[in-house]
């Protein structure tokens, strides 16, 4: 029974840091459709935005959690404007040139900060027991944060002007041109939004293994193997595709190895692929 509860508690809150990784890698698919293969830099940027503000320099860490993810929304944008924007027709196109952009962007920290994991303010620290398991405050808060942030997302896009119009373009683009929707500013503001997501994952895992230039390697297949799971565009998809695959997870390394635990996903998304492509919420892509 201890150990029934035990996975429970471990599977519910690396679930959570799950969803957070993998929401606004779904967001950007679903409102653009393309595959933005910089998610893992965006990651990245907030990691290091919150170690160069802290560590270097020397602002409070609440400052600098702000500033990690005001870093990671920026990147965001300089990406779409910079790049994104003249080739929103051209998926593949932006799959290349993010790709490109994930990889500076890994050089460019290596050069900057070395090649040795750094340490990242954690959220809270100390920690409690809880159904035999040992659980760190800081694991909590993020499970918090993390569906915080998913309540936030869906009544802002549910319920807002933006959000409605962002609903819109995710619909048909033409459409919510004729309208009167800017679609172009509709998508800078989404990718804005994905970054500034994208930067709360890289501190909330910086915090729990420390930060490295290859953070953002992992996260990004992790977030592949979710939205396909869960539906490629479809926000709610990426919770559950989450989920699913945070239990398999922890199930595998509490019951069978640990030496197995990222092969879950991998698995997971062939599995996806092979019996039902269009995901678990497929049905939203298509509309």
């Amino acid at each position: 029974m201890a150990n029934i509860l035990q996975f429970f508690v471990q599977s519910t809150i690396r679930s959570g840091l799950y969803a957070l990784v993998a929401i606004g890698f779904t967001l950007i698919f679903g409102v653009g459709g393309v595959l933005n293969l910089a998610h893992g830099a965006s990651i990245l940027v907030g990691a290091y935005g919150v170690y160069f503000s802290v560590s270097v320099l020397g602002l409070p860490t609440a400052v600098g959690f702000l500033a990690g993810v005001a870093a990671a929304g920026v990147f965001g944008a300089i990406l779409y404007l910079g790049l994104i924007e003249q080739f929103t027709t051209e998926p593949i196109m932006v799959m290349i040139l993010t790709l490109v952009t994930s990889i500076a962007v890994e050089l460019l920290v290596l050069n900057t900060a070395g090649a040795q994991p750094v340490a990242i303010p954690q959220f809270a620290s100390g920690n409690f027991s809880l159904a035999g398991t040992n659980v760190q405050f800081n694991q909590l808060a993020i499970f918090v944060i993390s569906w915080v942030i998913i309540g936030a997302l869906f009544a802002f896009i549910n319920y807002t002007r933006t959000g409605k119009a962002i609903l819109a373009v995710s619909m048909s683009e033409k459409g919510a041109s004729l309208v009167g929707i800017d679609s172009h500013r509709i998508n800078l503001i989404t990718w804005v939004i994905a970054g500034a997501l994208a930067g709360v994952a890289g501190i909330a895992l910086g915090s729990q293994l420390a930060a490295s230039p290859v953070l953002g390697r992992t996260p990004l297949v992790l977030s592949f193997s979710i939205v396909v799971l869960g539906g490629i565009g479809s926000i709610r998809g990426s919770v559950v595709g989450a989920y699913l695959i945070g239990f398999l997870e922890v199930f595998v390394i509490q019951f069978v190895s640990s030496d197995l635990s990222g092969i879950a996903p991998l698995v997971v998304l062939v599995l996806a692929l092979l019996v039902k492509p269009e995901g678990l919420f497929g049905r939203e892509l298509a509309e």
